[in-house]
This record gives structure tokens, sequence and C-alpha cells, in this order.
């Protein structure tokens, strides 16, 4: 059998993370508005393209995915519902702290999220679903850990939002892996349908007593932000991980908050401290150590958690 021709996929999936990396431009040129605002009108327009998409081109997916659930158990409904309903409640959380970080703290704070997330989500993983991790794992495990005390011991502020954007998104991923017999366009439809009903009823709490008109620019920006860094990457990456493995897919998503980062600073103009540069030196060298594959070890369950919606089609 002639093997498959994976240059499409690899093409596809380091697409889906540049265009990821570049996710501050919409956000920064949004900045005057409400974190909450921009999230309510990016979820909204989200779910419409979502709907669309799936009653328009995935019927059939669509329809599988509800005779799974009519199916199952009374168990695995329940436990389908309860994780759908997680999965829509960690995504507004991890949405808002992130557009909020973008145009209130610094592009490097998100960044730095985004580089933990997978240590944090394989801490989790061996604490929740009993999965295993290698001696350079927990290594790994322990510099990230270290990295985190010295991005706190300069401010505190930045390593909190980084944590909850991280965590939120951890535990995110933590669900998808309970759900992952089930579409995943369609879990996501489903969940920002879910987010969409927790924002809607406080809309006026999200707008405040912001007075800036909601001009073409922001719709057009919105318009951005939904389709061009939510729906199409997505895509990008849910076709890549029909032939990539995961463990491809792990190394390739940190091309994203490399170019956050290269953003930062070269193009947006932020500042650091020397000790932070050393923690952000310590979490890549940990990233480093842990996807070493070292060989004579068994090898069960110890691979990074990878999000397959996206960093931020979901997690951005």
């Amino acid at each position: 059998m002639e093997a498959t021709n994976k240059n499409p996929y690899y093409a596809s999936a380091i697409a889906a993370f540049v265009i990821w990396g570049f996710i501050p431009f919409p956000l920064k040129a949004l900045a005057a508005y409400p974190s909450g605002q921009i999230l309510y009108f990016r979820v909204m327009l989200s779910v419409v393209l979502l709907l669309a998409i799936s009653l328009l081109f995935r019927r059939g997916q669509l329809q599988e995915t509800l005779a799974q659930v009519k199916n199952a158990s009374a168990r695995d409904k329940r436990a389908f519902v309860l994780y759908t309903f997680c999965g829509g409640a960690l995504l507004t959380v991890n949405w808002l702290a992130f557009i909020y970080v973008i145009n209130h703290i610094n592009i490097q704070t998100g960044s730095f999220s985004y580089l933990l997330c997978p240590i944090l989500t394989a801490v989790l993983g061996f604490l929740l679903l009993k999965e295993e991790l290698r001696a350079n794992q927990w290594l790994a495990i322990g510099l990230s850990a270290l990295s985190c005390a010295l991005v706190g011991s300069g401010e505190i502020t930045s390593l909190l939002f980084s944590l909850l954007i991280a965590l939120s998104y951890a535990f995110y991923l933590i669900t998808q892996r309970l759900l992952r017999a089930y579409d995943k366009i369609v879990l996501l439809t489903l969940q920002l349908l879910l987010s969409f009903a927790l924002l809607a009823p406080f809309y006026a709490y999200f707008k405040g007593d912001s007075t800036v008109a909601l001009d073409t620019n922001f719709f057009r920006n919105i318009a951005i932000l939904s389709v061009g860094f939510t729906i199409v990457p997505l895509f990008l990456n849910l076709y890549a991980l029909k032939e990539l493995k995961s463990g491809t897919i792990g190394i390739l998503m940190y091309i994203n908050p490399i170019i956050n980062f290269a953003m930062a600073f070269l193009y947006f103009g932020e500042k650091t401290t020397p000790v932070k540069l050393l923690a952000y030196l310590l979490i890549f060298i940990s990233v480093v150590i842990y996807n070493l594959n070292i060989k004579g070890r068994k090898k069960r369950g110890n691979g990074l958690v990878i999000p397959t919606v996206g960093t931020t089609a979901v997690g951005k």
C-alpha cells in the first residue's frame, strides 16, 4: 500500500498554529472595548457560523452524534451532559481571561500560559486519569514549577492570570478526552451554545459603562477574530489530526506562543526583566525535556494532551 503523503497535513497544522500566533492583532484592535463585550460577540458569531456549517455541510456527523447520545447508557448520557456543560463554561473563562490579558496586561503573560498548558494538562492527566509519566517528564514539570515561581516573584498578578488561562484550558482538554468518542465540531458547537447562554443574560454587565460605539470597525475585527482566528484554524487543525500523531501536533503547537513572544518584543515593544527571561527560558527547556522520547521505557498514556480544537480556536 502506498504511504500517505503527509505534507498537506503538516502544512495544515503549521498554518493553524501560525494563524493562532497572530491572534494579538485583532484583539489589540479591539482594546478600546470591554473584554466581556468582545467575548460576547465573538461567541455569538462563532455559534452562528458553526451552526450553519453543521446544518449545511455536516448533517451526517450531527445526526451520528445525536444517535450516539440517544443510544448511550444513562450513566454515559449524564457524563455527556456534564462534561459538555463543563467544556462550555471552561471555554468561557479561558477566552475571557485571555482577551483581558492580551489587552490589559501584556502578550507575554498570555503566551506563557500556553507554554504551561500542556505541562499542566499532563499533571492533571496523572492526577485525574491515572496516566503515567516518565522521569524526564517529571523533570520538565519541576522546571515548569520553578519557572512559575520566578514569574510570581516579580509580578504575582501575571502569574495568577497565566495559571487561570492554562488551568482552564487544561481542564477543558481533560473533559474533551473523556468525550473523545464524539465528533469534535459538534461538541464545540454545543459548548459555544452553552457559553452564549451563560453570557447572554450578563451582556449589560460585560458592557459596563463603556460608551465606545459598536461601529463597522468593531464588527469587522470581531468577524476576523471569529472566522480567521477561530473557524479556519479549527478546521485546519482537525484536518491535520486525521493523519498526524498527537505527539507531532504537540511539537508544532509551540509555534503559536513562540510567535506571540516574538510579536510582544519586536512589534508591540513590550519590555521584560532578566528574571522573567530566565523563567521563559526554563519553560522552553522544560518543553523540550518533556517531549524527549527516552528509549527503553514503557510508553503508555504519557503523551501530551493536545488541543484538537485549537489554542485558540478554542484555547484562544
